[in-house]
């Protein structure tokens, strides 16, 4: 059922605020009261239908996790061992007292992940938009003019090769037939190994033609032990490990019988939907992930929308998705968008596209901001180095939808800060000048009348 609002606490004497234990000019105290943390109470009950049984964690304190564990780059348990030691953290989360004891559990991040999806997501984006509006770090006049561009979020998979594939695919079979009790005519628990082992030797000495005879009996073991199985289904009950079983075989299939070129293959059992995208790096020649649409302002690199792209799609099939993407997260359609030349072909007739390279019709002002289409890409950067943006941890297309949006979130948190931080800076400088001075007066007084005391 959905979370019970928090009584008010009352004063104890053995235990004091938190308002009196940390200082109120930190930045996750401004970053806290510039978000609307009423939303998520609203909107995120309609996630809990059912009027019976256990309350929900806070909403507060779970939007608070994923703020601050996308803005500091940490997994689900480091964020939560740390906000035990950290009381910033707990005021950032709506705690009033200092707690002793982690708040949830790691995987009830999982859980509120997969009930809130990527819509919930997109509400966590848009509060951080509407943050950046309140401190001064973006204006409703840069949320016009946006730049956009794509890059690749690597999934969590060792590089593919056949041999790895086949093996892992033989281990399963004969793991899940070992759990539902079913006797395998043989399991190649000894040859499929070392024939798995001896492929990569056949390579690494380039004895393709042995490489190749030994994969056709690698990938032979594989099919004769799925087989087996298969025969064997009726003697596994219905049920929901019949159905892992049947899709396990299913997906085994497909990785026996796909091609060696084209769309659709399988690189990683347990990721089957991770495309192979090639961006023409010289130092990565293929990234295995998806790939994700990143919109920012021109002038100040804001994320105002991010988006998973599943499939590989074209960039320039994607431009109108992120367009509204933007014009949804921040209720003003963009008037100028500046791509790169990816992006040719793309349809959009609402908005002014300004493609990298273009020449005709263009005033110095449109020049300029033509000219700042590269500045996206440090940010691109900054949310695979700062954040987490290298590497998706979470399962599925689903899962990549709701990280993409997550790592938005972070980069947005870390522009505020960055800005709170100068305005900070800004004021401690003027308080020394204003300190300074009026110091170097009251010496000026004291000598002034020391020589002229008439």
């Amino acid at each position: 059922m959905k979370h019970r609002k928090r009584p008010p606490e009352q004063d104890d004497l053995l235990r004091p605020r938190l308002v009196d234990l940390i200082d109120m000019r930190h930045e996750l105290v401004k970053l806290a009261a510039l978000i609307d943390w009423d939303f998520f109470e609203r909107e995120w009950a309609g996630f809990f239908p059912s009027g019976t049984g256990r309350p929900a964690t806070p909403p507060r304190l779970v939007a608070g996790l994923m703020y601050l564990q996308h803005l500091h780059r940490l997994s689900d348990e480091a964020i939560v061992e740390r906000w035990v030691e950290n009381p910033y953290y707990q005021h950032f989360t709506g705690e009033i007292f200092f707690q002793h004891q982690p708040p949830i559990h790691p995987s009830s991040l999982s859980r509120w992940r997969d009930r809130i999806g990527d819509e919930g997501a997109e509400w966590l984006l848009t509060k951080t938009i509407e943050a950046g509006r309140s401190s001064g770090v973006v204006d409703d006049d840069s949320l016009s003019r946006v730049s956009i561009d794509t890059t690749v979020m690597e999934k969590n998979i060792a590089y593919p090769t056949d041999a790895r594939l086949y093996e892992k695919a033989r281990a399963k079979i004969v793991a899940l037939a070992q759990e539902a009790g079913v006797q395998l005519r043989q399991t190649y628990a000894r040859k499929a190994p070392l024939l798995a082992a001896q492929v990569g030797r056949y390579a690494h000495a380039r004895q393709f033609k042995r490489m190749r005879k030994a994969l056709r009996t690698l990938k032979g073991y594989t099919g004769r032990v799925m087989r087996d199985l298969r025969r064997q289904m009726d003697l596994i009950p219905s049920g929901a490990f019949r159905e892992t079983v049947l899709d396990t075989l299913v997906l085994v299939s497909r990785l026996l019988h796909q091609p060696i070129k084209g769309g659709g293959k399988i690189y990683a059992l347990h990721e089957p939907d991770v495309d192979c995208i090639s961006k023409g790096k010289a130092r990565v020649r293929y990234e295995f992930g998806t790939k994700v649409s990143i919109a920012t302002t021109i002038d100040e690199g804001f994320v105002v929308g991010m988006r998973a792209l599943p499939g590989n799609p074209y960039d320039g099939h994607t431009l109108a998705e992120a367009l509204e993407q933007v014009e949804i997260l921040t209720d003003q359609r963009p008037e100028l968008a500046v791509v790169d030349r990816g992006y040719r072909g793309h349809g959009v007739e609402t908005t002014r596209v300004l493609i990298s390279g273009s020449k005709r019709g263009l005033t110095p002002a449109l020049k300029k901001l033509l000219r700042r289409r590269s500045a996206i890409e440090p940010e691109i950067g900054h949310m695979k180095t700062d954040g987490r943006l290298a590497r998706c941890p979470l399962k599925g297309t689903r899962g990549d939808a709701v990280f993409a949006v997550l790592c938005g979130c972070g980069h947005n948190l870390r522009k505020i800060l960055n800005h709170i931080r100068k305005l900070l800076t800004r004021l401690l400088a003027m308080i020394i000048e204003a300190i300074a001075a009026s110091a170097l007066m009251k010496t000026e007084n004291t000598h002034s009348y020391l020589f002229h005391p008439g």
